[in-house]
């Protein structure tokens, strides 16, 4: 898997993240089962990969809060 920064998964819809995600995991176990088993050819792939799902799932949950506050927001506006 290619080296993704936030900027980039950033511009990614909800759904492109989500793709990428599952990607990552299935990716992220493969490489777990691989190191268990046998040699890895570039160890430090396991830790370029939690990170990468951990700057998955933050964007997630940022798209998240932000989508929350705005629905909260619009339903104190309109209880006005």
């Amino acid at each position: 898997m290619e080296k993704q920064d936030a900027k980039e998964l950033r511009q990614m819809s909800d759904d492109q993240l989500a793709a990428t995600l599952k990607d990552c995991c299935t990716q992220l176990f493969r490489l777990k089962i691989q190191s268990q088993t046998e040699r890895l050819d570039v160890p430090s792939e396991l830790k370029r990969n939690r990170r990468l799902i951990a700057r998955i799932r933050t964007i997630q949950n940022e798209r998240n809060r932000e989508a929350a506050l705005a629905a909260a927001q619009s339903n104190d506006a309109s209880d006005s």
